[in-house]
């Protein structure tokens, strides 16, 4: 299974802009699951509800959709995009599974950070899982990362490969998403954007890119530089993260002990 990340800097509000770049780089690539960067249509330093209000698509109606869609069919892939997603009165920062065929599944973040909560509901789908055939996929939002438990209830849903979109400006999560593979024995995969924003007077926004592919036992099949924008691809073997077993005795899962979990 080929994995593509592409890690870039989104402009601002410049939607079509946006799209039209992620559509140049997957030009001539060939690729089963494409992963973009968390907001990857809009930029993410927001400044007003009404800013959220504007740039908001539904998902799978809106034209975001539709459009990566379009792409999917034409790769015969499955990508994985971020967007701010409107329902009625209510917006989220949601992540948009599509194929060939339309909307595999969509998720909405759980764990909103800082001044995510000014502008965002928390998500309310839960933690799903979805079978695209070559592998089971679920999906988390940038500072997700630092529950463990959202990673742990989808590899207990049978999750593959976790998909990550992110906007990190944190310098820890690279390094804990080799955690969350090992403890979970999947692969997680970490598409981070690059470049800065300051908009309205807030402090610089600086991400950090490393986007990322580690494997169940914790390597790093790739990982991106702190500023490059590139499309990259690595091979998978999904069918390695279906093996818990740690030792001939140790089964990951079967060897948990939830009775004592309890606070």
């Amino acid at each position: 299974m080929k994995i593509a990340i592409f890690q870039f800097a989104p402009r601002f509000a410049q939607v079509e802009a946006n799209l039209q770049k992620i559509e140049h780089a997957v030009q001539g690539v060939d690729f089963d699951l494409l992963i973009l960067p968390e907001l990857c249509t809009t930029g993410y330093q927001f400044v007003s509800h009404e800013e959220v209000v504007e740039l908001a698509e539904a998902i799978p109606e809106g034209p975001t959709t539709e459009r990566l869609t379009r792409l999917a069919r034409e790769k015969s892939a499955h990508i994985v995009a971020s967007l701010a997603e409107k329902e009625g009165e209510q917006l989220y920062n949601s992540a948009a599974l599509v194929g060939p065929e339309g909307l595999v599944g969509k998720y909405r973040k759980l764990h909103l950070f800082d001044e995510e909560k000014l502008f965002f509901n928390r998500g309310n789908l839960g933690l799903p899982v979805w079978d695209i055939g070559t592998a089971k996929i679920g999906l988390l939002i940038c500072f997700d990362w630092i529950f463990p438990e959202a990673a742990r209830t989808l590899a207990l849903k049978g999750a593959d490969v976790l998909c990550q979109p992110a906007n990190l400006i944190l310098p820890y999560c690279q390094d804990a998403m080799v955690t969350r593979a090992l403890e979970n024995r999947v692969f997680t995969v970490t598409a981070n954007r690059v470049g800065a924003e300051a908009r309205g007077g807030k402090p610089q926004l600086v991400f950090t890119g490393k986007s990322q592919v580690v494997a169940p036992n914790g390597e790093r099949l790739v990982q991106f530089s702190e500023r490059e924008e590139r499309l990259r691809v690595v091979e998978i073997h999904p069918e390695a993260a279906r093996d818990k077993w740690i030792t001939p005795r140790n089964h990951l899962f079967e060897e948990r002990r939830p009775d004592a979990y309890t606070v």
